[in-house]
């Protein structure tokens, strides 16, 4: 009525994709992480009984491969992707213990439930859980963990948050 328009919000966020105690890439035993060959990024140790995966940031799902141990997401407004790898070497699981409920393509806002992992199945095989958030695409600056490093952050804790 008076020309007042809502406005979007522009602000960038990301946000922890499973509960545990927050960790620099650098600190996973998975060299090719570690080494941030893939991207920068953070990780997360899940605590003994978290089970459930949610989006780090909003934006299309663009790969999810058969064995649904990663969900990669692109914010197509900032040229960002990341990745979310769930676990080392989990891979060789095949898909066994990991259920998705998104497919390529779809819209997902930061929080929505992308995974479970059945933690059974998982802790029997004896698998590392750490799940990395990996920014392959769009985003140059500092990953700044900061005060949450080292710490047990919730399940979708704001780890960043930029203009």
């Amino acid at each position: 009525m008076f020309g007042i328009t809502k406005k979007k919000s522009n602000i960038f966020v990301v946000a922890t994709p499973i509960e545990g105690v927050c960790i620099p890439i650098t600190a996973v035993s998975d060299e090719v992480f570690a080494q941030k060959m893939m991207g920068d990024g953070f990780a997360i140790k899940p605590t003994n009984n978290a089970n459930k995966v949610v989006a780090p940031i909003s934006g299309k799902v663009v790969s999810l491969p058969e064995s649904k141990h990663a969900i990669g997401i692109t914010d197509e407004v900032r040229g960002i992707s990341v990745l979310v790898h769930i676990g080392i070497d989990t891979v060789r699981l095949k898909g066994k213990g990991f259920k998705t409920f998104v497919e390529v393509g779809q819209e997902v806002k930061v929080g929505a439930q992308i995974a479970t992992i059945n933690r059974a199945t998982l802790d029997a095989e004896d698998f590392d859980l750490t799940t990395m958030v990996v920014f392959t695409e769009g985003y140059t600056g500092e990953i700044p963990i900061g005060s949450k490093l080292n710490q047990q952050l919730a399940l979708g804790t704001l780890v960043l948050k930029q203009a």
